[in-house]
């Protein structure tokens, strides 16, 4: 299984965009040192997240590594033009030698509708209409293509294309199935990204996206699943505690709050770090306990850490990344390498 960090770039008070972006470096070239497959980074477009061009980021970061794969988290499809997209991404390839990736989603915030001129009563169908284009692009160099929300395209050429062929697409989903289903049905790898509640509520998730991917007469052996939690490791549960869950409930709580949630606290943190729980936090033995668990559930190919949320100190998310690489990672790799692993006698219900 592929393990990998995400960010959303959290802006912390006091934190200066310029010093967050330094510090947004220095993460993913720990992560590239430390061996691990995947660093993914969030697209927003409001003062409390960093990055609104995870391309152009993904870009400096890929001259500053050399093994890591590069990623969007997501890339709010719905609100950008996919040749746009292509484009961006095709030169973070040929600078990273091939380590590009796309994760393509809808968002989880509306910001970037009306920056960019698009109504949310067409969400679903701005998605599927530019992922379209997005995938003809990816197949052919030149493409003619029309829909409802974009100006058609007649044998148009798309430059420059990337070294990979085909560059990865992956759908990135919160919870929609019908989203898991288009997945499926296109043939797509789909990440699953699980905040809340108990980790087993979504396996139904997953098995609607294999179901989906083999009734479209993809080869069922192929379906590339991934799971993204938050998480965070230390030398002790009560580090772990100490250093995560002040700024990640401030987090949730301010988002909670725009959305009507109600309030999150040490209770409410508690559960979702319990066994059943989504929350990969604690000592290393802890959280590579909860991964194994999960991938006993799941069955996936990645599994992807988002540590550095809200205002966790970025000597923090550093010590837990190197926690993470140096001592979970080899745990989960010599697991999952067995016939037969631990994992598999764990309850996850």
């Amino acid at each position: 299984m592929e393990l990998g960090i995400a960010t959303f770039a959290d802006l912390a008070t006091g934190v200066s965009p310029q010093q967050r972006m330094r510090e947004l470096m220095e993460e993913v070239e720990l992560a590239d040192q430390l061996g691990l497959d995947v660093f993914a980074i969030g697209e927003h477009h409001r003062p409390d997240f960093l990055v609104s061009s995870p391309a152009t980021v993904l870009a400096a970061a890929a001259v500053r590594t050399e093994q890591i794969r590069l990623s969007s988290a997501v890339t709010v499809l719905s609100s950008d033009d996919p040749v746009r997209v292509f484009q961006q991404f095709a030169h973070v390839d040929l600078l990273s030698g091939g380590r590009a990736e796309i994760m393509a989603g809808r968002g989880s915030f509306i910001e970037s509708f009306p920056l960019f001129g698009y109504e949310l009563d067409d969400y679903d169908e701005l998605y599927a209409e530019k992922l379209d284009l997005l995938l003809k692009i990816r197949a052919s160099e030149y493409v003619t293509w029309s829909g409802a929300h974009r100006p058609a395209l007649n044998n148009a050429g798309v430059w420059p294309r990337p070294l990979q062929n085909l560059l990865p697409i992956w759908v990135a989903v919160g919870g929609s199935p019908q989203s898991v289903i288009r997945a499926g049905t296109l043939g797509l790898p789909l990440t699953i990204a699980i905040i809340g509640g108990t980790y087993a509520h979504f396996a139904p998730l997953a098995e609607l996206y294999r179901e989906a991917f083999a009734a479209a007469a993809h080869d069922p052996a192929e379906p590339k699943l991934a799971i993204n939690t938050h998480a965070f490791v230390a030398d002790s549960l009560a580090a772990a505690d100490s250093a995560f869950a002040g700024g990640y409930l401030a987090m949730m709580n301010r988002i909670g709050r725009e959305r009507g949630w109600p309030p999150s606290g040490q209770r409410e943190y508690e559960l979702l770090r319990s066994a059943r729980g989504p929350l990969a936090v604690g000592s290393p033995s802890l959280v590579a306990e909860k991964i194994l668990a999960e991938h006993a559930l799941f069955g996936h190919q990645r599994y992807v850490a988002q540590m550095s949320v809200g205002a966790v100190a970025h000597r923090d998310v550093l010590r837990s990344m190197e926690l993470f690489g140096t001592e979970v990672a080899p745990v989960i790799r010599a697991e999952l390498a067995r016939p037969t692993t631990s994992a598999a006698a764990v309850d996850p219900r």
